[in-house]
């Protein structure tokens, strides 16, 4: 949480000036933040927001450059004081998942609106987290200390399903899965009915572009 401070320090990290301009101008309209910069990679992110003394970091996933992901993870378990704060073009349950395994504290759409981005910021900077319109569908509150959690349904397949299904995704055949696996025909149809009954998906093509989607097939 920000504290003996009259604004909120936010550092703006994406490869598209037009977007992080834009940003940091919104920001600066406000009078509780101010943009203390702004980055077209996640290289040296680390440093340039113990630099900046940043509050709240907005990081796309995708640029040029060192892995978001790996940076996001480096930022919030290296330095307690920064919340991440996911502004990405795509909002998927596999994105999400790993966007807040990895320490995110909030997520928003690049197609939300600024004023919910805003609020968004407002609310990371004390130590609530914050997602998009987009991202709010896919989320619901635990039953246990109402903590946000991902209301994701891949988060219901086992280890051996999330592989069966990355590689349905990536155009497999049943067979090859298979031999890939070390697995019977027999248990590789299980695991497949099981994934469509816990994903309520019904045919083999829904489920390929679901993979897809989500990116599930994706390294």
């Amino acid at each position: 949480m920000i504290s003996n401070r009259s604004q909120i320090r936010v550092l703006c990290v994406d490869d598209h000036q037009f977007l992080t301009d834009g940003l940091a101008a919104r920001i600066n309209l406000e009078r509780d933040m101010t943009c203390v910069g702004c980055l077209s990679s996640a290289e040296g992110l680390v440093e340039r927001a113990a630099e900046t003394r940043a509050d709240v970091v907005m990081l796309d996933l995708e640029m040029p450059g060192p892995d978001s992901l790996d940076m996001l993870d480096k930022l919030t378990h290296g330095q307690e004081n920064i919340r991440v704060i996911v502004l990405s073009a795509h909002v998927r349950d596999h994105l999400i998942d790993q966007a807040l395994k990895n320490g995110a504290a909030g997520y928003f759409s690049k197609n939300d609106s600024p004023s919910v981005i805003i609020e968004g910021i407002r609310k990371v900077a004390t130590d609530q987290r914050a997602f998009g319109n987009d991202v709010e569908q896919r989320m619901q509150k635990s039953t246990s200390g109402g903590e946000t959690q991902l209301n994701s349904k891949l988060q219901e397949l086992s280890p051996r399903e999330m592989e069966v299904l990355r590689l349905i995704g990536a155009g497999l055949s049943r067979a090859d899965i298979a031999r890939q696996l070390y697995r019977s025909l027999k248990t590789i149809d299980a695991h497949h009915t099981s994934i469509m009954r816990k994903l309520d998906i019904h045919d083999r093509a829904a489920l390929t572009r679901y993979a897809i989607q989500e990116g599930v097939c994706v390294g």
